[in-house]
This record gives C-alpha cells, structure tokens and sequence, in this order.
C-alpha cells in the first residue's frame, strides 16, 4: 500500500482538488485552492497525475512516504524543501521512494503550497469533489484540516493530463515590494455606498490582517473609511470569490474559497478573476492598494 504519514502540518492545511463546481447549488462554496497557477503547475510538472493535491499554508508540511517509487511535484510561494535531509529546487518535481522523507519550511514570501502525487489521496468524493471546505466541514479528511500523523492513502486512478493551454507563467510578488496593486470592479452595492465611499478605496492603502483563512482576507483599514457607512445590514443574496465585503463595523473583506453562499453585507467591489491567485498569497502586513479597471480590461487580463 501507498501512503504517506504527515509527521508536521500548518495550521488550515487541506485536501483539495479543482473544486466542487456544483456547490452553490446544493448552499456551499466550491473551495478547489486558493492559488489556482500553484495547483495547475504542480499538475504542469508531473505531466499527468491525480486530480487531489495536499494545500498547505505558511509553515509548510513534513511527511513520510511508504510503498513503491512514486511521481510527485511541489510548487507555490516561495517554499525551502529538503528530502532525507537533502535540499531540492524549487519548484519540485521528482520520484519518492520508500522511506523518503520530505521536508516543506518557510521561504521568504507566499502563504499556500501544493504537493501532488501521481495517484490519487484515497479521500471520499462528495458532490463531485474532493476538496475540503473548513467553513462547512466538508469533503477532504472528515472536512477537517489536515494534522500531524494523518495516514493518507495513494491509489491508482485515472490520471488527468496537463494542456499547454491550461497554464500561464506563474506570478510571484519580490519580497522587497512595499505594496501590491490589486485591481477591481464596482461591486453590486457600489452605487448604494455612494460614490464618496467608492473613491475612499484608492485614497490610501491596506494591510493584510493576521484574521485571514480560506473564507476571506480581513484588511486592516487605519482611516476606518467605512465606519460610518449607512445601510450596511442588507437582504442576503449570492457572494462570489472575490467579492469586497463591508462588514457591520465597516471592516473590508476579500472574500475567499471557502466564502458563505449568500451575505447580507454590502459589495463595494469584486476582484478581478487574474488577481486572485496573487491576493492569496500574500501574508498578513502587506499593503495593498486597489485600481479600478475596466470589464473589457479585465476579459483580457485573464
């Protein structure tokens, strides 16, 4: 049998595949990765291989391999790794065998890494997918995130093939950037906030909040420009990836993978699809600031 034993595992790490697309239907988000390049490069690496990886956050993993020589590739962020001791490339692609251990640490910038096998992580499929959804405690391990002596199985399956098509140079940010630009839409309540409220976005910068996870990136806001927004308590309706939420004490979220269904706060803003990937990976203090742009812009980009 083919396994791997986690021996150390950061906090929020999950299974995950390319989402359960039919989710919303059923009232939950469709999760898949938070950095969709770093999930289809791993893919890109192997040539082929399973439709699951292991999403792990900042603090990287460390795990056992047991059984028969095994593809596997790693990428994401800018992660340091060794196996039995030995340092690696990064980006990582290479065969485990029996007894190899690998060993995932913290590298100067990013916060989610992906490893994938060429089989496939022996967890249960629901609606669809694999993926884990921390919020709604499902899919991947008991919908749980992972932890230190979890035992996961590799087995055969079919293997899903890499398209040149299906994945661009991947976007890193230089540590020694002070700020990140990140470019967005007028959200569905933009008009309702008023216009004052709409060019507040690009007066000053964010910051990351430590208060972030795969549900959405709390922005920390030192002009408290939304505090005393009214009609922030509105009808619930659908929320997307993405989405800019105001919360009730004016609190700006980036919604996430793991995002609630519907929300009754308002959208000031969306996030364009090409810069999602990017805002993911960005650790808690980074400054950010917003740009508007065009729909049409926006189609070309991604």
């Amino acid at each position: 049998m083919n396994k791997i034993v986690l021996q150390r595992v950061s906090p929020h790490s999950t299974v995950q595949d390319e989402g359960r697309i039919v989710g919303l239907k059923y009232g939950v988000s469709a999760s898949g990765p938070m950095d969709r390049q770093s999930f289809a490069h791993t893919l890109a690496l192997l040539g082929q291989g399973a439709s699951s990886a292991l999403e792990f956050t900042m603090l990287g993993l460390k795990f056992t391999y047991h059984g028969q020589s095994m593809p596997m590739a790693a990428a994401g962020g800018a992660f340091s790794c060794t196996i039995n001791g030995q340092p690696q490339s990064w980006p990582l692609s290479t065969q485990l065998n029996d007894g190899d251990v690998v060993d995932v640490t913290t590298g100067h910038s990013g916060m989610y890494g992906y490893v994938r096998f060429n089989d496939e992580l022996n967890v249960p499929t629901l609606l669809g997918s694999k993926a884990t959804n921390l919020a709604a405690h499902i899919g991947g391990l008991d919908g749980r995130a992972l932890k230190t002596g979890d035992q996961i199985e590799l087995v055969t399956s079919d293997s899903i093939e890499q398209t040149a098509q299906s994945i661009s140079p991947i976007e890193t940010e230089d540590e020694a950037v002070n700020e990140v630009t990140l470019r967005i839409l007028p959200g569905l309540h933009a008009d309702l906030l008023g216009r004052e409220a709409w060019q507040s976005l690009f007066e000053a910068p964010f910051s990351i909040s430590s208060s972030t996870d795969r549900m959405g990136l709390r922005l920390n806001d030192p002009e408290h420009r939304f505090a005393k927004i009214d009609k922030l308590r509105l009808v619930s309706d659908a929320v997307v990836p993405g989405d800019i939420q105001i919360l009730g004490e004016g609190t700006p979220v980036i919604l996430m993978r793991d995002h609630q269904p519907t929300g009754g706060y308002p959208r000031i803003a969306t996030l364009i699809d090409k810069d999602l990937d990017r805002a993911a990976q960005l650790r808690p203090n980074t400054r950010i600031r917003f740009q508007s742009i065009t729909l049409e812009k926006a189609h070309q980009l991604l």
